[in-house]
């Protein structure tokens, strides 16, 4: 009872932090465009993981390269999108297409795993398309139809890259290691795209989005895992979308971003359709474990 207590505190903690992150997205998009927001969110959380390496004594070192190219290449492109994505569209609904990756998870995992989706996942995946057309028809106007779709890629972009976050945890590849990868994949790629545009004068407005962007994402990242690691996990898969919560009340209170009946009931089929396809992972994986 004690460890699903400490994994809800996570868990919270996750969530609040990746709302902040995506609220400074948010905030610095109007300043500097989405290349320079990923190349300071990922050269910050770069930074960090490698201090943490450091003191754990985690080697950079693998025998998967392969593995971590594929899933940080993924990573990082789902990463611009979304940020392009939240720069464009109401923070809430940026975050929502970002969070149907559960259901894309089911889609790609008899390509990328080899495994077949069962009944429930596939119902998750038709609730969950009826929640992203809910969103996208009657709520976006033509001028953000395209960053709808974006953020709806960005969404493809993470299912694929937890799929491959599995596979490298299958492998027991440690975690600040597959971190760290993602994190230089993602500054490397982001400062190579803003060679190719005037990059942005750093001022004192931007300094503080910057640095609470990058440290919001780590703490986020860092406390989700722990949460998995000490909490209940069909919890967490519940809890996990408190970000989407989180998001839309930032929205409405910062910047004033009222969802309509349509938009609202999208999030709620979405939640609900990623809390399936999440519940029914954890599932699948306690029942190959036991049978092992």
């Amino acid at each position: 009872m004690k460890n699903i207590h400490r994994g809800v505190m996570w868990m919270l903690i996750a969530t609040f932090c990746f709302s902040i992150m995506g609220t400074c997205v948010k905030l610095g998009s109007k300043f500097i465009s989405t290349h320079e927001l990923v190349f300071y969110r990922s050269i910050i959380n770069l930074f960090i993981i490698y201090l943490m390496m450091r003191l754990t004594k985690v080697n950079i070192a693998t025998q998967y390269t392969s593995l971590h190219l594929k899933r940080s290449l993924i990573g990082f492109i789902s990463l611009i999108f979304f940020f392009y994505a939240i720069g464009n569209l109401p923070l809430g609904t940026a975050i929502s297409l970002n969070y149907t990756s559960p259901l894309f998870v089911g889609i790609l995992m008899p390509w990328i795993l080899k495994r077949h989706a069962h009944r429930k996942l596939l119902f998750a995946i038709i609730l969950g398309f009826l929640g992203i057309f809910l969103i996208l028809k009657p709520t976006i106007n033509s001028d953000e139809f395209f960053a709808g779709l974006v953020g709806l890629l960005s969404g493809i972009g993470a299912g694929a890259a937890y799929l491959y976050l599995a596979k490298l945890g299958q492998v027991k590849e440690p975690l600040l290691r597959t971190v760290f990868y993602f994190a230089l994949i993602s500054t490397l790629g982001s400062g190579a795209l803003m060679l190719r545009e005037q990059v942005s004068a750093i001022s004192l407005e931007t300094i503080p989005i910057i640095l609470i962007l990058g440290i919001s994402a780590t703490i986020a990242q860092l406390s989700i895992t722990k949460a998995y690691k000490v909490g209940n996990t069909l919890g967490n898969a519940g809890l996990s979308y408190l970000t989407v919560v989180f998001s839309i009340l930032i929205g409405m209170i910062f910047f004033k971003e009222i969802p309509d009946y349509f938009g609202i009931l999208g999030v709620i089929f979405i939640i609900m359709s990623g809390m399936i396809a999440s519940i029914n992972d954890a599932k699948a994986q306690a029942n190959r474990i036991e049978s092992q």
